[in-house]
């Protein structure tokens, strides 16, 4: 399944934009596992490495990294930089659910 065809779902999924050398990235990580088994498949999340996919990094203007965006329906609906914590990312979700 193409990046396109996941995020043009029903199903709100939370981008991660990270890379492997970015100190904040590694800290999102383990955020991102918790965070997944509380939603469950009430949303879907995904990793892109921005160095191993330039060309949606570029796409949606990804200038640093972690960036977290959430798409419904092929639409960004929301966007943020920097590390989130597991439950402020569970609200934000709950809203495109």
């Amino acid at each position: 399944m193409s990046f396109q065809e996941i995020i043009n779902a029903e199903t709100p999924v939370l981008v991660d934009f990270y890379a492997t050398w970015c100190g904040p990235c590694k800290v999102q990580a383990p955020i991102l596992e918790d965070l997944s088994k509380r939603v469950g498949d009430q949303a879907r999340i995904l990793k892109i490495d921005v160095d191993k996919n330039p060309a949606v990094a570029n796409k949606y203007g990804i200038q640093g990294v972690p960036t977290l965006m959430i798409f419904k329906q092929g639409k960004v609906v929301w966007r943020q930089s920097g590390v989130m914590q597991s439950n402020q990312l569970q609200k934000v979700l709950q809203q495109f659910v």
